[in-house]
């Protein structure tokens, strides 16, 4: 399997998964990340909002796996790693200012943290194509 076919089906994967999560269990995503174990429905309609989203991302790049490159798949790419790099950091800024956070933040800031890695490393390698 081509290198930017793994990271789209890698990202796919963690991305759909997530979002349909957040769609159908907000709450728990919200406890499992930040340790709020009962959020504000405000919150829970921003945990779907974000799911819908992860969702979209998941099958952008599902469908993208299998292309034969080019600037729609950097395109792709670069928004993925912008994503990541977000993802990663406002996790990491929660973490440090929650006491205790969730179970599963610093897991997630470490696979947000591989992600930024694998998506730059795969645009250092496409500019040299």
């Amino acid at each position: 399997m081509r290198a930017r076919a793994m990271l789209f089906t890698a990202i796919a994967l963690v991305e759909v998964g997530a979002g349909l999560a957040l769609l159908a269990l907000p709450a728990l995503g919200i406890s499992l990340l930040l340790g709020i174990p009962d959020p504000a429905l405000e919150a829970l309609i921003v945990g779907r909002v974000c799911g819908a989203g992860l969702l979209a991302i998941g099958v952008a790049c599902w469908f993208a796996r299998d292309d034969s490159g080019g600037r729609a798949q950097d395109g792709l790419v670069w928004a993925a790693l912008v994503y990541n790099i977000g993802a990663c950091s406002v996790l990491t800024l929660a973490g440090l200012g929650l006491s205790p956070a969730g179970v599963a933040l610093w897991p997630v800031v470490a696979l947000h943290g591989a992600l930024t890695i694998w998506c730059a490393l795969n645009l250092s390698g496409s500019a040299a194509r």
